[in-house]
């Protein structure tokens, strides 16, 4: 999974005294697309350095020995042989420590961008020089990285996998997933998403494993669990585009090995019913 970067080590925590230099890289964003020059399979950031030196930056996160900084300005100069692209098309070209960089910056470089306000009192928020946050000398609110929340659900009937495409899909196959609403359990939210999107009850709700994915701000949790009586599935095309029952033979994974969903795919295209 994306996460899943040996023998490098993901270093998430804040570092005040961090200052650029020359050569670090400088993550930078436009919506969701990443300022990258690509080259034999690799992805190149721009540096401190070809930036100009701009002010300004945030410390992101390090990765091994090196610190990534973000640029929030939005003022980011034209360079030669770099170009916006969007995160979903570098997904399908990047290994898992550059997927893990690009969308951890962008979860960081969007949560900035939404809080450059307080929430509460409409006042300009200034960075906390002590952890990450925001923070808003009008009212004192400190402001910390949102995280939200959500499942993926491997339904299965015994034999079978429940299999999804969303109605907005990139063409290969899903899970049912779905946010936490306030005041559920996690385990609540499985019985809720599956039901509203297929019309299935579900039981025996067995946690397999989370997984942090920035690009829609949340931590994903992994659940397998049983269709409870009926299994015919009753579709809410305003989510899903269609669902399916599929043997484990039939079970077609996704193009890399970055999420929570694939991986709980393969498993039962591999074992079955292995969590009981």
């Amino acid at each position: 999974m994306i996460q899943d970067i040996a023998p490098h080590k993901f270093h998430n925590e804040f570092r005040s005294d961090a200052a650029p230099v020359d050569e670090s890289p400088v993550l930078c964003f436009d919506g969701r697309k990443m300022l990258v020059k690509l080259t034999e399979g690799a992805f190149i950031f721009p540096t401190y350095a070809q930036l100009g030196g701009p002010e300004g930056l945030v410390f992101a996160f390090a990765v091994d020995e090196t610190e990534y900084f973000l640029d929030i300005s939005g003022n980011v100069p034209s360079l030669e042989g770099f170009e916006y692209r969007d995160l979903f098309e570098l997904r399908r070209g990047a290994g898992n420590v550059y997927g893990m960089i690009m969308f951890t910056g962008y979860h960081l470089a969007s949560w900035y961008k939404d809080n450059a306000f307080c929430g509460r009192c409409g006042g300009k928020a200034i960075h906390n020089d002590h952890e990450r946050a925001m923070h808003c000398p009008h009212c004192n609110r400190n402001i910390y990285p949102r995280i939200m929340p959500a499942v993926i659900v491997g339904v299965t009937d015994g034999e079978r996998l429940l299999v999804t495409q969303y109605r907005e899909h990139r063409g290969f196959f899903a899970l049912i997933a779905g946010f936490v609403e306030i005041g559920e359990t996690l385990e609540e939210t499985v019985a809720r998403e599956v039901m509203e999107e297929t019309g299935l009850k579900v039981k025996n709700i067995t946690y397999y494993k989370s997984q942090p994915w920035g690009t829609e701000n949340d931590i994903l949790t992994g659940f397998y669990c049983e269709a409870d009586g009926n299994d015919e599935i009753v579709l809410d095309r305003n989510e899903l585009r269609l669902a399916q029952w599929r043997l484990p033979e039939e079970i077609e994974l996704q193009p890399d090995s970055f999420s929570l969903t694939n991986e709980m795919m393969l498993m039962f295209k591999e074992h079955g019913v292995f969590w009981k």
